[in-house]
């Protein structure tokens, strides 16, 4: 009699918090208790195929790469996994004396914000232009005159360039009248939404808490900077810029502004690369990103 009141007592005060806080919140609330997802509620990966996956790993440079096969091999952990691999590949742990359980658990956080539910863009996306701006950014005119802090910066902005997309675009939302629309007054609600959502979960992980403030502070903003530059209606703008510089000959990339430039045209081609990928590979995403806008209308 003494367990079960006590077990009931419980119950009602959980129900109670629940009723208290709206469902995002607990939901929010619930995933800041649960830290790291548990491992138990996974299915049982054997040794084939984390063999498997270490082996893909290895190839991870190449422009084949199978990020749906390796997310298979994953458990549908591809984002979490192959961030921790390129971090460690590029030294970014070391040089930014980076916890590895805090890195884990941001880029949990950062996979758990995606829409598993969305066709097109889902973590597997997200992942699959992760693994692109990696290709970019070995490529050597480029590789030559990067710092740890462009490559952190243009790795993270892959990952989370679409972190919490609501599978619908932006005229959609705003005719709509979403209140992600009303809250970016319009301009690309997207993206700011994305790099908000970002700065919030780097914030709320302490990833970066032990770097100075003016540090972190530039992050946020080079990574704000980053994920707008997706913003498809300012493909022009940065079409024009590029051709400038192109026929000019003037790109310096010793200069920090220029650099920053190259790693915006990255990440937008990383982010649209999927019609230049291996035909078995690219036909999976226009199939995908169909059955997205055909949700939407």
């Amino acid at each position: 009699l003494f367990t079960d009141s006590t077990l009931s007592g419980e119950i009602g005060t959980k129900k109670k918090v629940k009723r208290l806080l709206s469902f995002q919140r607990y939901f929010h609330a619930s995933r800041l208790l649960r830290g790291i997802v548990p491992q138990a509620s996974l299915y049982l990966l054997d040794e084939d195929y984390l063999g498997q996956a270490r082996h893909m790993l290895s190839k991870v440079g190449m422009w084949d790469f199978d990020i749906f096969l390796f997310d298979r091999l994953t458990n549908g952990n591809s984002l979490v996994t192959l961030l921790c691999h390129l971090f460690n590949v590029h030294g970014l742990i070391h040089h930014f004396r980076l916890d590895m359980v805090t890195l884990h658990r941001f880029l949990v956080m950062v996979q758990e914000d995606y829409h598993s539910q969305n066709p097109y863009h889902n973590a597997v996306h997200a992942a699959d232009v992760t693994q692109a701006m990696h290709c970019y950014l070995r490529e050597p005119k480029l590789a030559n005159f990067l710092t740890p802090l462009d490559i952190m910066l243009g790795l993270l902005a892959a990952a989370a360039h679409d972190v919490d997309h609501p599978g619908v675009n932006q005229p959609f939302l705003i005719k709509t009248n979403h209140h992600l629309a009303s809250l970016y007054q319009n301009v690309s609600v997207l993206e700011n939404h994305h790099w908000r959502s970002t700065v919030g979960m780097l914030r709320e992980s302490r990833l970066l808490a032990h770097l100075p403030k003016e540090v972190t502070q530039d992050i946020e903003q080079q990574l704000g900077s980053l994920i707008l530059a997706t913003d498809i209606n300012r493909q022009n703008e940065f079409l024009i810029r590029l051709k400038s510089h192109l026929d000019n000959q003037d790109l310096r990339l010793e200069d920090a502004e220029d650099r920053h430039f190259m790693l915006q045209i990255a990440l937008k081609c990383a982010d649209i690369c999927n019609p230049c990928r291996l035909w078995d590979l690219s036909k999976q995403w226009s199939e995908r990103v169909c059955e997205e806008f055909y949700r939407q209308g």
